[in-house]
């Protein structure tokens, strides 16, 4: 039988490591030197060991595959229907199909073969019978896929209801009461990550989200299906590895709570805040660590970024592009080998507790000023994130916050005013609504305007 690895070396205690620490640091102050505090207010320290008694949270849920994703819109039926065939052809394994308006469900599911793929709806209307058709339509197929409606997030994202927030509701708890097994509800948390909420508020807002919910839909806790949480990953690796388990770990705590499933299904995208037009083969750099953390992290389906989805129309060689990274994760780093990878890292179990407990806190202070729809009314939510994101970009200004090739190493030469197909700035639609949107903001967006405004042609 073979000795254990490192069995000839003794173990060294956590106050030992210090120790040496403090003497290599020659006089000068170790938390002044080595422990920096991140925006969520987390002290990070250069050393997590066992003697820390950091216990390990309880996940539930943590899948052991993912699936690979393709977003595909839905206005053409024909156009749509090629573009997910060769998406499946290409390594697709799930389809994000969004939508503004009701479709043919026979064209558009031509030629599918459903036992293939996992099929997720991002409607932006809201209408019971469409939906009642096309569960029948994908029951018969014996289909998978997820409605994900999400009322409240149209509310934070866009400043109105589909039609009112009564009306909402109700049509929500009659098809959750019609199709109890069906996976009828989502919570998108993505507009507060993309507007610069920190990953407590991220994980705050998104419980309460959930919250609101589960207190007003009887039957969401009589269903056996999850709850759906659509999030977007920034950059702060083991941070974001850590906040898709304490989304896990606050829902389920939730989900207890209403005698409701307590797993939940977490779709990942990257983030479009960290996102730039110049030198924009970088985001396939960032799509790729922010892909990483969402695997680590335990997400069951991730949706990749085209590194031109800022400012080129969809297309072809771009989709292609981040659906290989995915392929490349899975395939040839072998990202899909082991279920649960980061249980038992002293860093990661450390900030999943911290950033689960100060998430918490702030859920409770949500809770106990009226909840989430009422400060959304009030203005106090959309007040914070503007709080935080202004710190962060502060940061960015600073150069403290680096994006390689704009605030940092930038090629002066970059010609990108004539390559732009799309408007890559934040668009403001003038319109009554009844709260304020949640609006997102990428951080080089004043950089790049200066940059645009200054260049030769």
């Amino acid at each position: 039988m073979k000795s254990p690895l490192f069995s000839d070396f003794e173990p060294v205690s956590a106050k030992a490591w210090k120790q040496k620490i403090q003497v290599d640091l020659k006089g000068a102050d170790y938390n002044d030197t080595l422990v920096w505090q991140s925006l969520e207010g987390i002290n990070v320290k250069p050393t997590y060991h066992g003697d820390d008694a950091i216990e390990n949270i309880k996940i539930p849920g943590n899948p052991s595959h993912w699936n690979i994703a393709q977003n595909i819109f839905i206005d053409d039926i024909a156009i749509a229907n090629s573009l997910a065939l060769n998406a499946m052809l290409r390594g697709a394994e799930a389809l994000i199909l969004t939508s503004e308006k009701p479709f043919s469900i026979a064209e558009m599911f031509k030629d599918f073969n459903f036992g293939n793929v996992t099929l997720y709806f991002d409607f932006k209307f809201l209408e019971e019978d469409f939906v009642m058709e096309l569960q029948k339509f994908l029951s018969a197929k014996k289909a998978t896929y997820y409605f994900n409606l999400d009322p409240i997030g149209k509310l934070t994202e866009e400043g109105n209801w589909f039609q009112n927030q009564k009306s909402d509701l109700v049509t929500l708890d009659r098809l959750a009461k019609k199709f109890p097994s069906q996976h009828i509800l989502s919570v998108d948390i993505r507009v507060y990550q993309n507007a610069g909420a920190t990953m407590v508020q991220q994980l705050a807002y998104g419980l309460c989200h959930a919250h609101e919910y589960l207190g007003s839909i009887s039957s969401i806790s009589e269903a056996k299906s999850e709850l759906v949480f659509n999030i977007s990953v920034g950059s702060n690796y083991f941070f974001e590895i850590a906040k898709i388990r304490a989304l896990r770990h606050l829902y389920a705590m939730l989900a207890e709570e209403y005698g409701a499933t307590q797993t939940c299904h977490i779709i990942a995208q990257p983030s479009m805040r960290n996102k730039t037009i110049y030198d924009y083969n970088s985001n396939m750099l960032r799509t790729t660590t922010e892909c990483m953390s969402a695997v680590l992290g335990g997400a069951n389906t991730i949706c990749n970024l085209p590194y031109d989805a800022l400012y080129h129309k969809s297309n072809e060689f771009g989709e292609r592009i981040s659906r290989n990274q995915l392929l490349i994760l899975k395939e040839e780093s072998y990202f899909d080998a082991v279920a649960n990878p980061a249980d038992g890292s002293y860093y990661i179990e450390s900030l999943t507790k911290e950033l689960a407990e100060k998430a918490l806190s702030l859920f409770k202070d949500i809770e106990k000023n009226g909840g989430l729809l009422t400060q959304l009314i009030s203005g106090t939510i959309q007040k914070k994130i503007k709080e935080s994101a202004a710190k962060e970009q502060h940061l960015f200004d600073e150069g403290k916050l680096v994006l390689l090739g704009t605030n940092k190493h930038p090629n002066l030469n970059d010609r990108m005013k004539d390559d732009l197909e799309l408007y890559p700035f934040t668009k403001i639609k003038p319109r009554k609504t009844l709260i304020s949107p949640i609006t997102s903001k990428r951080l080089a967006e004043v950089n790049e305007k200066n940059r645009l405004e200054n260049e030769e042609n």
